[in-house]
């Protein structure tokens, strides 16, 4: 295992392989750990794969004040100024990024920001944008608390945020914050402004979002490609992680410098 100290916050890291580097970016609720059936096959074909908890999820630490971070407006542009100090310490110029759900809000916001540093974009399960607050839009996506959750995902949750951890995590996640915010959500307008490649990725049956939000994103990217996964869940990850990882090696290879 290893940290670095970003800012004073201690923050567990991971890098596998060599080649191009690939940072992968979880979704709101998860961890290095959810990508245990994707990166294998990206090291596997010459990448090298980065892995970071962001402040508060999984072994990082989510500092005194976590709770007012994840609902304020600061949560997006300390999430991106994180991931590219964390480059920086590892060395990294120019890499691929890869968002799940959330992550792929943080993922376009870098590419906005440092589009020097950034070569392509894959964003999967990933929200366009909203018509009511998220606040409003979570209360029937999320209605149960912790203790309410099926076995399996409470022991899930226990295993990517430690006993003590989870409970509380969820119980404040469901509500509203992050990268999603509590207000109305709109990326539109960003959008036009990542310049690299981008693939999104979406699955026809998410609980969250319907599969329209992905053809916005692409439609709105200047260099947007789309894949649509059926019969797919929003843990696209998880449910298809075969089809997933075929959809990226073959996005990077159209793009290959």
């Amino acid at each position: 295992m290893a940290f670095v100290d970003l800012n004073g916050i201690r923050i567990y890291y991971v890098v596998h392989g060599e080649g191009d580097p690939i940072a992968l970016l979880h979704h709101g609720f998860g961890c290095t750990k959810m990508w245990k059936d994707i990166y294998p096959a990206l090291v596997e074909n010459g990448y090298m794969v980065v892995m970071y908890d962001r402040r508060g999820y999984g072994r990082s630490d989510g500092g005194t004040d976590f709770e007012e971070f994840y609902v304020s407006d600061r949560f997006r542009a300390e999430s991106i100024n994180d991931l590219n100090q964390l480059m920086d310490f590892l060395r990294i110029g120019s890499f691929h990024l890869i968002g799940q759900c959330e992550g792929g809000v943080i993922a376009i916001d870098y590419a906005v920001k440092f589009p020097d540093r950034v070569r392509t974009i894959v964003t999967s399960s990933t929200q366009c944008y909203s018509e009511i607050p998220m606040s409003e839009f979570n209360k029937p996506k999320f209605p149960n608390v912790f203790q309410e959750l099926e076995s399996e995902l409470k022991e899930k949750l226990i295993e990517w945020h430690g006993k003590d951890r989870a409970e509380p995590f969820y119980n404040q996640f469901r509500r509203y914050g992050g990268a999603y915010g509590r207000d109305v959500f709109d990326l539109r307008d960003l959008l036009p402004h990542v310049i690299c490649p981008a693939l999104v990725l979406y699955p026809d049956r998410s609980f969250l979002f319907d599969a329209e939000q992905g053809v916005a994103l692409y439609r709105h990217l200047p260099y947007g490609e789309l894949a649509v996964l059926p019969k797919c869940g929003h843990n696209t990850y998880e449910h298809q992680p075969k089809e997933y990882v075929h959809h990226t090696l073959s996005f990077l290879k159209r793009h290959q410098y």
